[in-house]
């Protein structure tokens, strides 16, 4: 299948909406979880979905949609992680060192595209962007199948490593945290 990848821009805000459908994703979210934590689940999704906008709005793309001809088929957040302030109060997902990564940390497929490769090229595409930004280093915090049946907004761990991520992290058995190098400048190990 090819896909067409592109950061979120207002000008695609009705794809998003298209894809997210009235529920806003995953139970209303509309990828507000990691920046306000738990109170997205407290409040209208309206007011989720607006502050998602005025994001979209301020600018820089919060994300990246992914089409399949023009449908909008997949999306994945990637930002600075300083933008999602809710990954440091989960203590699991606690910075491992000080070097300022960006963090890929949702995706949403929509129905009859998943496990069809929407993940890896979002992946791919967000690396290229991260790298072209000046990051030093993309993050995930996905989940590792082999330890768990839960299903996943995060991603899988053997999806990021396919994409040459490693576990620089891992404070639960089944929640690693995963990095790519984009600028050689930092070895850490875990």
């Amino acid at each position: 299948m090819k896909l067409n990848i592109r950061p979120l821009t207002l000008n695609l805000w009705p794809a998003l909406e298209d894809l997210f459908g009235e529920n806003g994703a995953c139970n209303g979210c509309w990828c507000m979880y990691w920046r306000i934590g738990r109170k997205y689940g407290k409040r209208p999704r309206e007011r989720n979905k607006s502050e998602l906008r005025e994001i979209v709005k301020r600018g820089p793309p919060p994300g990246l949609l992914a089409f399949h001809e023009d449908l909008s088929v997949g999306w994945c957040q990637l930002t600075r992680r300083d933008a999602l302030p809710w990954l440091d109060r989960a203590w699991r997902l606690r910075r491992v060192d000080d070097v300022p990564v960006w963090s890929i940390s949702c995706f949403y497929i929509r129905k009859g595209y998943r496990k069809q490769g929407v993940t890896s090229a979002l992946i791919a595409a967000a690396l290229k962007i991260a790298k072209s930004a000046g990051a030093p280093a993309l993050e995930a915090y996905p989940l590792d199948a082999d330890l768990t049946n839960s299903s996943s907004w995060t991603g899988y761990a053997s999806t990021f490593a396919r994409a040459g991520f490693r576990i620089v992290g891992r404070r639960t058995p089944s929640r690693p945290i995963m990095r790519r190098d984009l600028m050689g400048s930092f070895n850490h190990t875990s």
